[in-house]
This record gives C-alpha cells, sequence and structure tokens, in this order.
C-alpha cells in the first residue's frame, strides 16, 4: 500500500480540475479510495456517483430543526446510533477523535441518536464513552434514519459537499484509523 502522502498526492493529481463530486467519481480515484480500506474500513462502500441529497430534517436538543443541505460546502461524516447499541459505544470514541483531527470550516462528524434516545441518556453515553468534540443530534421518529435505510446500528454515510451520499458502512468501525483518515483526507481535497 502507498504511504498516506504519495496516496494524497495521487488523489490530487488525479482529480486535476474536478469540481466536487457533482458527475461520477472517476474510475481512478475509485480505485485508490478503494486500495486505501483495510481493516474494518473495508466495509465502507464507496458509490460511483452521487445519491440524491436527503431533505428530512433532525432536530438538535433545543429543538432547532436542522437539515443536512446547510452543509455549508464541508463534507461530512454522519452517523446514526443510539444509546442501547454496543457497537455504537465503541465507535463512538474513533469519530470522537476523528472530529478533533479533521473537525473545522472544510469537515465535520454529525453523530445522529435514531428513535427513542432519551437526551439525559445520550449525554450519560456521551460522558461514559469520553465523547467530546461531537453534537447531539436527535431524529427521536427515525424519519431521517429511515430515509438513508438504517434498519441496523451503527450506519455512517459520507456525504460531499453538496450534501450528497458518496459512501456508506454499516456496522462499527475505526474511524480515527490510519485507512479511515487517508479516505477522508482524499476525499477533502475535492473542491
Amino acid at each position: 500500500m502507498k504511504t498516506p502522502l504519495i496516496a494524497l498526492l495521487y488523489a490530487a493529481l488525479t482529480l486535476g480540475a474536478n469540481q466536487g463530486f457533482s458527475q461520477e467519481i472517476s474510475p481512478d480515484l475509485r480505485a485508490e479510495l478503494l486500495e486505501m480500506r483495510t481493516g474494518n474500513m473495508r466495509k465502507l462502500k464507496l458509490h460511483g456517483a452521487p445519491e440524491a441529497a436527503v431533505l428530512t430534517s433532525f432536530t438538535n436538543p433545543a429543538g432547532e430543526v436542522l437539515s443536512l443541505t446547510d452543509s455549508n460546502g464541508k463534507v461530512r461524516v454522519l452517523n446514526f446510533w443510539a444509546t442501547w447499541c454496543f457497537p455504537c459505544r465503541e465507535e463512538m470514541p474513533t469519530l470522537d477523535a476523528l472530529q478533533k483531527q479533521l473537525g473545522g470550516d472544510d469537515f465535520e462528524v454529525l453523530t445522529v441518536a435514531t428513535g427513542f434516545n432519551h437526551l439525559d441518556g445520550i449525554e450519560r453515553f456521551l460522558e461514559q464513552a469520553e465523547v467530546t468534540a461531537l453534537p447531539i443530534l436527535l431524529d427521536p421518529d427515525s424519519s431521517l434514519g429511515a430515509e438513508f435505510g438504517a434498519i441496523g446500528l451503527p450506519l455512517t454515510v459520507i456525504l460531499n459537499r453538496e450534501g450528497q451520499e458518496i459512501a456508506r458502512l454499516t456496522g462499527g468501525a475505526e474511524w480515527d484509523s490510519e485507512s479511515a483518515l487517508n479516505i477522508i483526507n482524499t476525499l477533502l481535497l475535492l473542491k
């Protein structure tokens, strides 16, 4: 496998003047991203073309209605989870670490508690998992999760800068692994 720096440079050169994911991902870039998948990131399914943006809303604890179309041009990792989900408990600290490492003007991790989850239970879950950098987002009637086909948890999707799904992973993963960081960093090169 290529070193992370070589992989990133290769991806940047492969993309050339690409204006984001509005068009299909080039076969060369897709092959490079597939090669970057190691460990449990091998479960990541990359789409050849972006899927339509989801318009279903969700909320924060204050009741503010939010939408995935309000991406502000960020690449996003969107994770569906629940307080009763054991694999979610193992995965959440890695999502927190990913947000701490890469979060900012260009990237963010969104974790959405889908289904019946009490706010105090969510807060306790995050405190026990020592998660400090992730927002509390709510999908109490599972409408957003259903829109993404979240039958089992956790489910994580990667959204491009236009809010379109470009990849998904069902089940837990180590989102702070070298493989995940290489993939996300490559996607961040796309403008």
